[in-house]
C-alpha cells in the first residue's frame, strides 16, 4: 500500500533534506537519485533502496510504470503532494520520482578488468557536472573503470548522479589516492597517458590499442606534479585558437573515442597509431 504524504514536516521529507549535504549522505550512507532514467539505472545495478517518493500533481508527472517497477522490487513508495515534492526535488526535474539509494562502495581490488582494459583517471575534479559528463562518455564508450583520485566532489553527489544520467551506477567507479591508482595501474602493466597542455606529442599519435589509462586533471590546476612524474607518457590535444585547453569532460571524450576508434580498427592499423586530427 502506498502511503500519502501531505506535510512538508513529515520525518521522511526531513530525512531527504539531510541528504543534500555530504555530511548527511556519509552519515546514512545514502544518496538522492531523482529522475526515471536515473532510478532505473540504480534498479538495474541491483542497489539497495531505502524508499522512494513520487508525485503526479502540479508540474510533476510520475510515470505509473516506474511506480510498478519500484513496488515489484519490494521498495516502499510514498505518494506526495506537489508542495511536498517541491521540498524533496533536488533539481528542476518534473518526472516526479525520487529515491534514496545506498551506493556501491568499491575499492581498486574490486575492479574486474578485461585483458585489454581502457581506464580513465580523474584527479581533483571539482565540478559534479564535469564528473557526470565523463561518466556518460565512459558508459557510452565501454570504458572498464573510472578512477577518481584525491576527489574534491563526492562521487555520489546527487548532481553527479543527475548529470551522469545514472551511469555512476553502471560504470565501475573507485575513489582513491593518486599513489594507490598509479601502483594499481603499474602492477597490471597498464600504460598511463597524462593529458598535459605543454606535452610535445599529440594524443592521436599514440597506440591506444594496448591496456591503457587516460589521466586528466582539474581545469583550474591541471595534473599534479605526482602524475607529471609518474605517468608513462604525456600527450596533448591540438589547440588552434586562443585558449590552451578544453573542458575536462570534452578532453576526456576526445581521447576516449580515439582509443575506441583505434581498437575498432584493430589489426588493420599500422604500428604506432593514427595520423591526423
Amino acid at each position: 500500500m502506498i502511503e500519502k504524504i501531505t506535510s512538508p514536516q513529515n520525518p521522511g521529507v526531513k530525512r531527504v533534506a539531510r541528504l543534500r549535504v555530504k555530511k548527511g549522505r556519509d552519515a546514512k550512507h545514502l544518496t538522492i537519485v531523482e529522475g526515471v532514467r536515473e532510478v532505473r539505472q540504480a534498479l538495474a545495478a541491483g542497489l539497495r533502496f531505502s524508499g522512494a517518493y513520487v508525485c503526479s500533481e502540479g508540474v510533476y508527472r510520475c510515470p505509473p510504470e516506474i511506480v510498478g517497477e519500484l513496488e515489484s522490487a519490494g521498495i516502499r513508495v510514498n505518494d506526495t503532494t506537489c508542495t511536498v515534492f517541491d521540498k524533496l526535488a533536488y533539481g528542476d526535474r518534473t518526472e516526479g520520482v525520487l529515491a534514496l539509494v545506498e551506493p556501491a562502495v568499491r575499492s581498486l581490488a574490486d575492479l574486474k578488468l578485461r585483458d585489454n582494459p581502457l581506464i580513465v583517471v580523474l584527479e581533483s575534479v571539482e565540478k559534479p557536472g564535469n564528473l557526470g559528463a565523463v561518466l556518460r562518455t565512459c558508459d557510452g564508450a565501454g570504458v572498464d573503470a573510472l578512477i577518481v583520485c584525491d576527489e574534491r566532489t563526492d562521487i555520489y553527489n546527487p548532481n553527479v548522479v543527475r548529470s551522469s544520467l545514472g551511469t555512476i551506477f553502471s560504470v565501475p567507479t573507485v575513489s582513491c589516492a593518486g599513489r594507490e591508482a598509479a601502483d594499481f595501474l603499474a602492477e597490471r602493466g597498464i600504460t598511463t597517458y597524462a593529458a598535459v597542455v605543454q606535452a610535445e606529442q599529440f594524443y592521436y599519435d599514440k597506440d591506444w590499442r594496448r591496456p591503457c589509462a587516460i589521466v586528466l586533471g582539474s581545469e583550474q590546476d591541471g595534473l599534479s606534479d605526482f602524475w607529471l612524474r609518474n605517468a608513462n607518457e604525456k600527450v596533448r590535444i591540438p589547440m588552434l585558437g586562443r585558449v590552451d585547453s578544453l573542458n575536462v569532460s570534452v578532453s576526456a571524450a576526445v581521447m576516449i573515442y580515439e582509443a575506441v576508434r583505434q581498437r575498432a580498427l584493430g589489426a588493420n592499423m599500422p604500428g604506432g597509431g593514427s595520423k591526423g586530427v
